[in-house]
């Protein structure tokens, strides 16, 4: 355990990915952030915010993942909400979270359409929104 407090613990995995490697848990039981409470997941982030800044410090990582997975899609095996803090450095275990050179989504038109529908969903045509 490297922190705790009312809303959050903190600490490293059995088998950490690399050095410093931490899991930031929420004490409250949610399956993923999007079944908090923004409040809950504020303060997660929050926490996790706090820990990475101080694995940065300690550590000096050549940069950072930060890693929530919500679904079995997205690699999910623990149903309870939580974030990887991974600190990163060229060449470690890891290797690359992204598809490579050419793989993924290319079909511009699909993705306008895509954008367009997200737009017209988070910023409906009306008065501003404050």
């Amino acid at each position: 355990m490297i922190f705790e407090d009312n809303h959050a613990v903190a600490f490293f995995p059995m088998i950490p990915a690399t050095l410093g490697h931490t899991l930031v848990v929420p004490r409250t039981h949610a399956s993923d952030l999007w079944a908090m409470a923004s409040t809950e997941a504020e303060r997660l982030l929050a926490t996790a915010l706090r820990v990475g800044a101080a694995l940065r410090d300690q550590l000096a990582p050549e940069g950072m993942n930060v890693i929530h997975s919500a679904g079995s899609a997205a690699t999910q095996t623990v149903f309870h909400a939580h974030v990887h803090l991974v600190p990163r450095w060229r060449g470690d275990a890891m290797g690359p979270l992204w598809p490579g050179d050419g793989e993924g989504v290319r079909d511009a038109a699909v993705l306008d359409g895509l954008a367009d529908e997200m737009a017209a969903l988070l910023c409906p045509p009306g008065p501003p929104t404050t």
